[in-house]
């Protein structure tokens, strides 16, 4: 990846419907999109097509075979988890141009070794709910990341 920009990557996402809406996402709001494989499931998924519509021709994909590829391909560059056992809020954060935002496997989130080798952020929520859906999530982190670093204006 030649241009520094901020990039969402996903950690062995397993739901397609989620990785073509978040790959729309980032069609719509011009930011790399890595898939950290294994996923679960093909690229040519019917479900995948679906949600992302389109917008796969227009948006730049690329594809780690491992955790460890991932990490090596994107030395320097830092890491943002977005988890719910961070204690900050990805509003009280301050982003960076250049940071890598990932999203864990929606069954199971990211193990404990790729946690511990990032920032971590969360989406403050009421205490009697567990999560949000992971492209719900990349759309919130990913507006505040924008915004801060002033990428909006470049839209």
């Amino acid at each position: 990846m030649s241009e520094m920009t901020l990039e969402i990557a996903l950690y062995q996402p397993d739901i397609a419907a989620n990785t073509g809406a978040i790959a729309r996402l980032c069609a719509c709001f011009g930011l790399p999109l890595t898939i950290i494989e294994p996923a679960g499931f093909a690229w040519s998924d019917s479900t995948l097509r679906r949600a992302a519509m389109d917008y796969l021709e227009k948006v730049t994909v690329s594809r780690a075979a491992s955790w460890a590829q991932f990490i090596e391909e994107r030395k320097g560059r830092r890491l943002v988890l977005l988890t719910t056992k961070a204690e900050v809020a990805h509003h009280n954060f301050h982003f960076h141009g250049d940071d890598i935002l990932l999203f864990g496997r929606e069954s199971s989130g990211v193990p404990p070794d790729v946690h511990h080798a990032c920032e971590r952020v969360k989406i403050p929520m009421a205490k009697a709910v567990r999560s949000l859906n992971v492209a719900m999530a990349t759309a919130i982190v990913a507006s505040e990341a924008l915004r801060q670093t002033g990428m909006f204006r470049a839209l």
